[in-house]
């Protein structure tokens, strides 16, 4: 045989191209991508010619096709590509072709490709969506929610009392603080090692509020040893600001929030060194906690003070539990400002918040029988992928 590939070789090995080419704007997306399909080559089936398909785009020029470039292929079997390679321009038009590549070799080894050139298709442009159409689930949950939210809000507002559960923990701020006042003893709030863009330790700030305000009244003093300086100064301005919401301004001092270091386990051990010499009758641990939860806890439960802690962390709630008196789990710790506060805003919140998560959990018990005994399948309602 000839090291070279004759002609009607060469005609014989070229596959079949691929026919109806189709090209459409990408449904539900911000632009930037159009969909290529075809139907498949003639050759295109196991052990066939064909080996791929190459995707070539040229931009129009006065309604006319430019140069035509590779952008992408498709291996065999495969009728459909998506352009959305980040090139593609929402203000350009294109032509698309689609040829089928088929490769042999010949006897010297040398690689040669034989192809077949589809009609083109075009021109198209991209454009982006407004709205995700697969999401309209989505939407009607978020107006389902905003309009708990908001109902809740203005009964808040109106004066309605809401029933909001009952959470221990808070209940028992009263007692603690009531208890170091009785005592004459120090009350310790820790408020975790998080700095002020953590979401629990702006939790624990608000109830900082709460506990500042109380003693104040009872004229217990509060001490609060910080290890990040943004929290230091926010606690300082939630300490000032209770106490002069009390009519105490006289009361507060500077040095009740002070900085100890950042680091983890040696804001642990001097945390721990002022609980064993000051023995305080009432500690708080409100915030972001890691390892060190249970060297603190262990710590305030063998001098005998009473502890109310609250964090996000799973990881740590076991040893808070184990350790102290009352513990906010989980969501508790962010639900507590509307608890202490009883502001409507956050109430109505709050109460709205807990309808959504109602509704959803109706629907998931409805889904699950529904979709048990075969009658409907519910959980196509919450697809959100095709």
């Amino acid at each position: 045989m000839s090291d070279s590939i004759t002609d009607s070789m060469e005609v014989d090995l070229a596959p079949a191209p691929a026919t109806n080419v189709t090209v459409a704007d990408t449904d539900n997306d911000a632009g930037g991508s159009i969909n290529i399909s075809w139907d498949a080559s003639s050759d295109d089936y196991e052990g066939g010619k064909v080996r791929l398909y190459r995707i070539l785009r040229a931009e129009a020029v006065n309604g006319q096709p430019g140069e035509f470039t590779e952008v992408g292929d498709s291996p065999a079997g495969k009728a459909d590509y998506s352009s959305d390679d980040g090139n593609t321009s929402d203000d350009v038009s294109y032509f698309y072709k689609v040829v089928a590549v088929n490769v042999a070799y010949n006897e010297a080894g040398e690689r040669s490709e034989f192809t077949s050139e589809s009609d083109m298709a075009g021109p198209i442009t991209s454009t982006p969506q407004w709205f995700h159409k697969q999401r309209i689930n989505t939407l009607v949950g978020m107006c389902l929610l905003s309009f708990f939210i908001i109902y809740y809000i203005i009964q808040a507002k109106a004066g309605k009392k809401l029933f909001i559960r009952k959470i221990a923990g808070m209940e028992a701020v009263d007692e603690a603080v009531g208890r170091a006042t009785e005592m004459g003893k120090k009350i310790f709030y820790i408020s975790g090692i998080g700095d002020m863009d953590n979401m629990m330790t702006i939790a624990a700030m608000t109830i900082l509020g709460r506990v500042a305000e109380l003693s104040a009244q009872y004229e217990t003093y509060l001490d609060v040893p910080v290890c990040r300086s943004m929290v230091m100064v926010t606690a300082r301005e939630v300490l000032k600001e209770a106490h002069s919401k009390v009519g105490r301004p006289d009361a507060y001092k500077d040095d009740m929030v002070h900085y100890l270091t950042d680091d983890q386990f040696g804001y642990a051990a001097g945390v721990d060194g002022l609980f064993v010499r000051e023995k305080p009758a009432t500690i708080f641990f409100m915030g972001q906690f890691y390892a060190e939860s249970l060297i603190l806890a262990e710590t305030g439960n063998s001098i005998g003070a009473i502890q109310i802690a609250g964090t996000a962390m799973p990881s740590q709630l076991p040893f808070f539990i184990a350790a102290c008196d009352y513990t906010l789990i989980g969501e508790e710790l962010f639900a507590a400002s509307a608890y202490l506060s009883r502001e409507p805003k956050l109430l109505g919140s709050l109460k709205g918040q807990d309808m959504g998560k109602g509704v959803v959990l109706a629907a998931i018990l409805l889904g699950v029988l529904l979709e048990t005994f075969g009658v409907f399948q519910l959980s196509n309602l919450f697809s959100v992928i095709d």
